[in-house]
């Protein structure tokens, strides 16, 4: 991995949009610093195409997608992609399955939620789940005190062997039924807001994240950034992104946004 410092211009240039994990990208305990808002703003305005892509519910991105600067948002580890449609002045929402499959899904679920709880002492339901469409989400650490690998290994077994997929976020184990992953529903998204394959297009955005289930984006982008906490997952990501920031979290973030905003205007000056 190279330091943010060392993106080159002619990189840069090409970028239209960047994609970026929330929680610990965008965050830095918890909370959006102001710097990381700002940068989110001026890479925005700039006029570049702008997308979280989070584990973090349907209520959260609903939110998101109307009152953030951007052009859209992937929740639920793949789930859906929710935009604002600026001429038509409302929310559009594009689900992987319909509500009747849902339904189900989550009533299996929460099934295995009550296991998990009965058999891993310290676990919990996430504080956000009541605001979720499709996924069961964990806490292992945020509103909980810090369960050991052991423990979030076990949660991942419990999902596994009812035949759910489960990612490891920087705070959650969350979980689903179904073939659907953040890079397949940015695709989605790409294709139905925009137009765009972005397979022949993967070389103009950059994706920023943190975490091992940030992993798939890290591969498949040609250019992708991690925020300085990334390094503790170092021995546990075997595809790690191409830059690294000297910065934690959102400052982390807002350094990597300034490094492009500074080549870009450089150029346009």
């Amino acid at each position: 991995m190279l330091s943010v410092a060392g993106m080159k211009s002619g990189v840069m240039e090409s970028f239209v949009g960047v994609f970026f994990d929330i929680d610990d990208t965008l965050t830095t305990g918890g909370k959006i610093p102001a710097c990381a808002f700002d940068a989110l703003w001026k890479i925005k305005e700039y006029g570049m195409k702008v997308v979280p892509i989070t584990g973090r519910p349907a209520g959260w991105c609903d939110h998101i997608a109307r009152m953030w600067p951007v052009d859209g948002v992937v929740g639920e580890n793949g789930a859906f992609c929710f935009w604002l449609d600026e001429k038509e002045k409302k929310l559009k929402k594009l689900f992987f399955d319909p509500q009747e499959i849902r339904d189900d899904k989550r009533k299996r679920l929460s099934r295995i939620g009550e296991e998990i709880l009965a058999k891993v002492p310290g676990a919990a339901i996430a504080s956000d789940q009541p605001y979720r469409e499709t996924d069961l989400a964990v806490d292992y650490c945020e509103d909980v005190a810090t369960l050991g690998p052991g423990d979030i290994e076990k949660i991942c077994r419990i999902f596994n062997r009812h035949g759910a997929k489960c990612k490891v976020s920087s705070i959650h184990v969350n979980g689903w039924f179904g073939d659907y992953d953040k890079l397949g529903m940015t695709k989605i998204l790409a294709r139905e807001r925009w137009g765009m394959d972005l397979d022949d297009n993967k070389d103009r955005f950059l994706f920023c994240g943190d975490s091992p289930n940030d992993e798939p984006m890290f591969a498949y982008f040609t250019h992708s950034a991690g925020v300085g906490n990334v390094l503790r997952f170092k021995d546990r990501i075997a595809h790690l992104p191409e830059f690294v920031a000297s910065k934690d979290g959102g400052e982390g973030f807002a350094e990597i946004m300034e490094v492009i905003l500074r080549h870009r205007s450089y150029r346009d000056g």
